[in-house]
């Protein structure tokens, strides 16, 4: 579904953008993902709506196919919020343990306590982290925007599955610059 609309109260919710992921070998340039991320931040910042800027520390439980379970503990560093987000205080900030920023964190709570109805994703990966956030999101009756060019993955094919097949079950997808097109004509319009 193409975007139409925010509703008044929309946050965005940013996805592992921390130092330890982002020198990963991902389809499209990280810096530019980075940029348009701190573009939103930026507008949502100025228009004083949320702004949740999620880590991941770790991972769910339970067992996998892809082999022997590794150790939690990461580098120093690993888990920082890259600086080009410029982390405000006004920010939620949150820890998750498992792909979505829901399941192991108090996100839903925060966004609802503000009043949230909406939510705008964006960060890494597309078909990690990302989806399962607007999956979530979805799943506790938020509204969903996807900003594509906003977010990237480590390998085309699972990106472009997530874009075509899963995301329009979720919401709406647009780009960062109509994301902002529509917040600055909803505050010309008041």
């Amino acid at each position: 579904m193409p975007l139409t609309i925010l509703d008044p109260n929309t946050a965005l919710i940013v996805i592992d953008l921390q130092k330890g992921i982002v020198n990963g070998n991902f389809i499209h340039p990280i810096g530019e993902v980075i940029d348009r991320t701190r573009a939103l931040t930026d507008v949502f910042r100025a228009k004083s709506l949320p702004v949740a800027l999620v880590n991941v520390a770790g991972r769910a439980p339970g067992r996998t196919e892809q082999g022997p379970r590794s150790s939690q503990t990461f580098a120093e560093g690993w888990t920082d919020l890259l600086p080009q987000l410029d982390q405000q205080p006004s920010d939620i900030v949150v820890t998750k343990r498992s792909w979505g920023a829901f399941a192991t964190t108090d996100l839903e709570r925060q966004l609802k306590a503000r009043g949230v109805t909406q939510v705008v994703v964006t960060g890494v990966v597309t078909s990690g982290g990302v989806e399962a956030t607007a999956r979530q999101a979805y799943e506790q009756g938020f509204n969903v925007t996807l900003a594509l060019d906003a977010m990237t993955d480590i390998r085309e094919e699972a990106h472009e599955y997530s874009i075509r097949n899963v995301f329009p079950r979720l919401g709406e997808i647009g780009s960062t610059q109509e994301i902002i097109s529509l917040l600055e004509r909803r505050s010309s319009a008041s």
